[in-house]
């Protein structure tokens, strides 16, 4: 019987030629495979770990997660190799080991077939684990170690069955062919044969901010048989949905949280006004629209304007965009064979740089729109110009798309008293305002890099010309445009930025789809989305025009419902919601919705009432308004959800319902904005809302606020704020120039002092830090202190008496 095993034990061992350091060698015929015969079995993929020469990307194996692999029990045969030689020797087999793992030619071998030096350490280190402490081998590792043990074999002959082990915590390994080209990118023009099937003309209409580009495409948009319209935001879609209508072209909505039919009886529309992400690559039409086809580039949305244009089904496929982009589209249109027809715009309106800053809010007049980047500074400035008997406006990128239109309305209304507006470069596109002066209260904007890493740095051109070409707008009743800084220091540095010539645009934005993850998953079965992610981005093969998005927000979702039980599509579309994962709220939604759908229960209309707490009050100081925000957002969140699991977020018209209630609400704290900040510095001293991000300056005059500016009944409550808050104080509302302690109250209670209390003042120091850059020095100057007793005393270092 064990003969008869053994001979079976042999007949599965490779046969054949054996890659072995470029030689070749059989199999013997003996008890095992033989010294030269043993070392290259598995893997022809020698590839795999070096790209050098060859153009394939290095792969990051950092990313690799070695699995466990648990020890097998005996058979019903017993411990055959035992019994066909005898019980190993633990101690002389960890020697062999060793040896093994120290052998240049192994470690040659092992790059060869797809473990660099990191792979090649943990596996060794699990292989020699599952040696030592198994009190049970499988017969044919059992067996060669005891031919090496006894002189009968070589330590190479190893070298298979280390790789088998390998490739058990490594399956990457054994299939890193197929996943090179699930993930290989470098042609996405193949990825949309419909659109490939047709002839599409392209025309690109480019222009700057208020050119008239976006109109002569809609135009061409509604007098066709049928179109589709992508925009950025859900705003823009609405903007055109309505015009449609209006102008009794017949059109639907469809964004992530919303899908309007205007038949009664359901059937589409042949227009369709959507989101960019939400555009059908299968459906035909006679023209698209595709609107800011500059945001190609966008680290994060990118890929949807690239899904767009490569794949839309339309004759005809009309582009409005920024003219840095030209190029581009047409060397990209070249890769499809398909041609780009140019329509240039100018301005309809003059847009004049003032040579004069602000400087003071007392020199507001209607019409003007004050431009912040930071929600606290909106607050900040808000109430300023309350306090100077002034109504305002205000928008910011987290409000509803309601309240953004309340606002906007209100800003416009010719006979609303309302005529100053303070907003975030939210109000670049999607809004027509009225607005005659655009004034920057800075020029340093929050941006994100490649690594998906905050940065502080100036506004580019591009995000200045499309935010200073709000001003002037045609139809309105200012027939031309304004645009000066809040500070005197910056408008030099706009004028600057104004005047350069926008980059052009080089590379376009990729996603990995469902499909392809789905893909990766069934060759990875035990690995984590997040890390498949990882896997693929880090294999992922792009030519010179595109770029992988950032994909840090998918993770950081699929790292957090990780331990969740979903299936991998459920898991995949829960990464992809559109939230945002600094609002720690939402994000706690997110993941009770995703416990809730995992246990197959439906998300009712109730189960969401007890978990936002409704009905909600109005909000009574700015922490409310924040969070009645991040409410609003969760509701947006079920809505975007319900589209995509029906039957599990059963209940879409009651939440729409309430979330328009909740618009209302957020409508009126905003209007009452001022008494909101007054109600929040009131109960805790400083305005109560998440730092998005550092506030970019500090003062509104010069740098300072004239103390003396404030009416005489807050100056004194001011100066004891000042006392009792300190320098958090004036972090949390630097656009109120809060005086830093060490800094004194110059003429007309002007903050000046030295360097440090400067930039105290300005937000970019703090008193720890202060204290701390004091002790750093400190300790900096006794150790050069040290260092110089020690080489100028001939006595240091020697033994004393």
């Amino acid at each position: 019987m064990s003969g008869s095993f053994y001979a079976r034990l042999l007949s599965r061992l490779p046969a054949g030629p054996l890659r072995y350091g470029g030689s070749v060698a059989l199999r013997s015929r003996r008890g095992g495979p033989s010294r030269a015969a043993t070392a290259a079995v598995f893997f022809s993929a020698s590839s795999d770990g070096d790209s050098s020469g060859t153009g394939v990307k290095a792969l990051d194996t950092s990313l690799f997660v070695p699995l466990p692999v648990s020890c097998s029990p005996p058979g019903p045969e017993g411990d055959v190799g035992a019994e066909l030689t005898q019980p190993l020797n633990k101690s002389e087999v960890l020697k062999i080991l060793n040896k093994f793992y120290k052998r240049k030619e192994i470690q040659t071998l092992g790059a060869e077939n797809g473990l660099d030096a990191r792979l090649f350490h943990q596996a060794f280190i699990s292989f020699r684990k599952y040696i030592m402490e198994s009190s049970f081998l499988s017969p044919d590792v059992h067996i060669i170690l005891n031919d090496i043990c006894c002189g009968a074999g070589h330590i190479d002959d190893l070298f298979p069955f280390f790789m088998r082990h390998a490739k058990k915590i490594f399956p990457m390994l054994e299939c890193m062919d197929d996943l090179r080209k699930i993930s290989d990118l470098r042609l996405p023009p193949n990825w949309y044969q419909e659109a490939r099937a047709i002839q599409r003309k392209i025309v690109f209409h480019a222009g700057p901010t208020n050119s008239g580009k976006t109109y002569h495409a809609i135009q061409r948009y509604l007098a066709a048989k049928s179109g589709i319209y992508c925009g950025p935001l859900k705003l823009l879609a609405h903007e055109i949905f309505q015009k449609s209508n209006n102008a009794n072209v017949p059109c639907d909505l469809v964004t992530g949280e919303e899908r309007v039919c205007v038949d009664p009886e359901g059937r589409a529309a042949a227009h369709v006004a959507c989101t960019i992400e939400m555009c059908s690559v299968t459906t035909p039409y006679e023209v698209a629209v595709i609107d800011e086809i500059q945001m190609i580039k966008d680290l994060s949305r990118g890929w949807a304007w690239t899904r767009a244009l490569l794949g839309l089904c339309a004759e005809e496929i009309h582009v409005c965009g920024e003219a840095a982009a030209i190029d581009f589209v047409t060397e990209l249109m070249y890769t499809t064979g398909e041609e780009v027809e140019v329509r240039n715009y100018k301005r309809l309106t003059p847009l004049k740089v003032l040579d004069e800053a602000l400087e003071s809010l007392d020199k507001l007049r209607p019409g003007d729109c004050i431009v912040c980047f930071s929600k606290n500074d909106i607050y900040s400035v808000s109430r300023q110009i309350e306090a100077r008997g002034l109504e305002c406006a205000v928008i910011y990128g987290s409000l509803p798309p309601g309240t953004k239109l309340t606002q906007a309305k209100k800003f416009n209304d010719p006979d609303d008293p309302c005529k100053i507006m303070v907003a975030t470069d939210a109000i670049g596109m999607g809004l027509n305002l009225s607005i005659k002066r655009i004034i920057f209260n800075s020029l340093i904007k929050p941006t994100v890099n490649e690594k998906g890493e905050k940065e502080m740095d100036t506004i580019t051109t591009s995000q200045a010309l499309q935010i200073a070409g709000r001003a002037g707008r045609f139809s309105t009743v200012f027939k031309e445009g304004e645009v000066t800084t809040m500070h005197r220091d910056d408008l030099p540095l706009l004028k600057e930025i104004l005047n350069k010539s926008v980059e052009p645009i080089v590379t376009a934005g990729l996603h990995p789809t469902a499909e392809q993850i789905e893909m990766f998953a069934y060759h990875l079965p035990d690995a984590t989305l997040s890390n498949l992610l990882d896997i693929f981005v880090s294999l992922s093969q792009v030519d010179g025009l595109y770029f992988v998005c950032n994909v840090d927000d998918f993770k950081f979702l699929a790292d957090m419902i990780q331990h969740i039980p979903l299936n991998l599509r459920a898991r995949y579309v829960f990464c992809t919601a559109p939230i945002n994962k600094k609002q720690p709220y939402v994000c706690t939604s997110l993941l009770k919705f995703a416990r809730q759908f995992s246990r197959n229960e439906p998300l009712t209309f109730d189960w969401l009432c007890r978990h936002v707490n409704w009905p909600l009050s109005p909000p009574r100081n700015i922490k409310d308004l924040v969070h009645l925000e991040a409410v609003h957002d969760v509701l947006d969140l079920y809505l975007w959800l319900s589209y995509r699991f029906m039957d599990m977020f059963p209940d879409a018209t009651l939440v729409r319902d309430i979330q328009k209630e909740l618009d209302d609400i957020i409508q009126v704290g905003v209007l009452n904005i001022t008494r909101l900040i007054r109600a929040s510095q009131a109960t805790s001293g400083s305005v109560a809302v998440p730092e998005d991000f550092p506030l970019q300056r500090a003062s509104i005059s010069d740098g300072m606020l004239n103390v003396e500016d404030l009416p005489q009944a807050n100056r004194e409550p001011f100066r004891s704020d000042v006392r009792s808050q300190g320098l958090r104080r004036a972090r949390g509302s630097k656009a109120l120039s809060y005086r830093p302690a060490g800094a004194q109250l110059g003429p007309q209670g002007r903050v000046q002092g030295a360097l440090a209390a400067r930039l105290i003042q300005q937000g970019l120091l703090t008193q720890d830090m202060l204290k701390q850059l004091e002790h750093e020095w400190l300790a900096h100057r006794s150790g050069n202190a040290n260092d110089s007793a020690e080489k100028t005393d001939p006595n240091k270092g020697k033994k004393r008496k």
